[in-house]
């Protein structure tokens, strides 16, 4: 299943448009996509967003919250694309 190994295209989705407060993130992963990433595994990929300039730090009510960049927006329409041309590959 494509879940947990590729959270960071799950979390760039949820961050399109909306800041989303950090500690959200895995209840708006199961709610959306009805698969729960731990909290650790939620954190090191956001780290990892931040890093390579895919989400923006924000602060929502006073607490963490990101929101996805230009860039990730490319990347998350990369990975669309990439998915699109492997499926009519099948």
């Amino acid at each position: 299943m494509n879940t947990e190994g590729n959270l960071w295209i799950y979390i760039l989705s949820l961050g399109l448009g909306q800041e989303i407060k950090n500690e959200e993130i895995p209840r708006r992963v199961f709610e959306k996509f009805a698969f729960l990433p731990s909290d650790f595994l939620t954190m090191r990929v956001l780290f990892r967003l931040r890093q390579q300039g895919f989400v923006s730090e924000e602060k929502n009510q006073g607490k963490k919250a990101y929101k996805t960049t230009q860039k990730g927006r490319e990347q998350l329409e990369a990975m669309r694309i990439f998915c699109q041309n492997l499926l009519q590959q099948v």
